[in-house]
């Protein structure tokens, strides 16, 4: 049973400043400094006919000691922020597809 959890997704429930709950799956931690990023995905219902592809990037404070995550309000940081965690994701998928037997299917 242990080896099924391994392969669950790390879900988050975070509240907004109005009060509303949604649940993210984390896809990327990254740390700059005493800032560590997160990169989250809103988890979708399945009867939900919202389609679109996106993530969230969230920032703490590594010297809080309450943990809070927050927004990034600057839009030069945020930019420079997705396309560090987009690399990031896309280096993880092509290493995923990586295939060193020259005698498969998959990507020779």
């Amino acid at each position: 049973m242990s080896e099924l959890r391994e392969f669950e997704p790390d879900l988050f429930t975070l509240e907004d400043e109005e009060g509303n709950e949604q649940t993210f799956e984390l896809c990327d931690v990254y740390k700059e400094g005493d800032t560590t990023y997160f990169a989250l995905i809103p988890q979708q219902l399945e009867d939900s006919s919202d389609e679109e592809d996106y993530f969230v990037i969230l920032k703490r404070d590594d010297n809080d000691p309450d943990e809070y995550l927050d927004s990034i309000d600057d839009e030069e940081e945020l930019d420079r922020l997705a396309e560090i965690f987009m690399q990031r994701i896309l280096e993880d998928v092509e290493d995923e597809h990586e295939c060193h037997d020259e005698n498969c299917d998959c990507c020779h």
